[in-house]
């Protein structure tokens, strides 16, 4: 048995008018604003993404201000967001926007999807809701409906089946509508036709074509391929305090989270005393070990496991020194080692 695609702007649409959320980034079409809200919810709630959204566009309101932008300054924007090479992205992007399209975003959907650090769901998403185009934005949430709609137990993970489904989709976007017609699919995935266990069958518009529905078995798929297991690495962190602040250094221009500030660490999980000989190698006057947490981080491939010394310093030798205010102000410290910030108070 077959669905049959082009029954979906009919139901999908009038669903959408009812039932869209208010959010922040739908008041425009606006191809900056899309495009900035897009690449933020990749991996991200919308609920966390709001506040960045907001605070983003106050200090950076335009593609200029954003390619002009001191590097510093996006990254403190984007602080606790994560996956920041999305970011240095954008900056990149906006820089090549400035200097070959004079700052007007392009709206071909080849040049936009040219762009560093554009994949086809966000230029889908770009040429759609900006620019009226029919060019789907395949993402997780479209793949879940699109499998359980047509009862298709072929692994989602494969690139030929997103490939097929951008195909099928974009020969049903309705003329006039396409914009709609993306951010509906997106609504029903993110809303309704929810992954795990919990699917809001009762009040699908697409009930009455669903497969899965008819068949009782909407949380067998999306099926997916079994994931590597993620690395696994330990560190020990050293939070050196002294007169003049807490110790950064900045991590390597390439690889995880690069080009951002963080706390001094060796690999693996040290006892006190070698912890207190590696604060000494790096140059630290130790006076007090204080305390000590243990954190861990994950990461999409690797896990930190993380023990964390606390060393209050009479000063040190070729140590960068922040005061906490200007770390909270102007340094962005990645999550994996933020939240030692907070660890004192345990």
């Amino acid at each position: 048995m077959t669905v049959d695609l082009s029954a979906l702007p009919e139901l999908l649409l009038p669903w959408y008018e009812e039932n869209r959320r208010d959010l922040p980034w739908r008041r425009d079409r606006v191809p900056y604003h899309v495009w900035l809200s897009e690449i933020m919810l990749q991996q991200t709630r919308v609920e966390a993404v709001k506040g960045y959204y907001a605070r983003f566009l106050q200090a950076l309101p335009t593609v200029e201000a954003l390619a002009a932008a001191d590097p510093e300054l996006c990254h403190k924007l984007w602080e606790g967001l994560g996956y920041y090479s999305r970011v240095r992205n954008l900056q990149k992007a906006a820089q090549v926007i400035v200097r070959d399209y004079g700052g007007a975003f392009p709206e071909d959907y080849a040049a936009v999807r040219a762009l560093p650090g554009i994949g086809d769901y966000t230029a889908g998403a770009i040429c759609s809701i900006s620019f009226g185009q029919p060019t789907p934005a395949v993402d997780g949430n479209v793949l879940r409906v699109a499998a359980r709609i047509r009862w298709d137990e072929t692994p989602v993970d494969l690139p030929a089946v997103k490939k097929a489904l951008t195909a099928d989709l974009a020969r049903v976007y309705p003329a006039g509508r396409c914009g709609d017609f993306t951010q509906a699919l997106m609504e029903l995935g993110a809303t309704v036709c929810l992954p795990g266990g919990a699917p809001r069958c009762e009040v699908c518009p697409l009930a009455s074509l669903c497969l899965a529905h008819r068949m009782g078995r909407e949380t067998a798929v999306p099926v997916r391929l079994d994931k590597k297991p993620r690395r696994q690495e330990t560190m020990t962190v050293l939070i050196l305090q002294s007169p003049q602040g807490l110790a950064l250094r900045k991590r390597p221009e390439k690889g995880l989270l690069a080009g951002l500030w963080e706390f001094p660490h060796v690999p693996g999980l040290l006892e006190p005393a070698e912890a207190l000989a590696a604060a000494e190698a790096l140059g630290a006057q130790v006076t007090e070990l204080k305390q000590m947490a243990e954190r861990k981080h994950i990461f999409t491939h690797v896990e930190w496991e993380m023990r964390g010394y606390y060393l209050q310093c009479s000063g040190g030798v070729d140590l960068f020194w922040v005061p906490p205010a200007r770390l909270t102000e102007a340094y962005a410290l990645p999550t994996a080692f933020r939240q030692f910030l907070d660890a004192e108070s345990d």
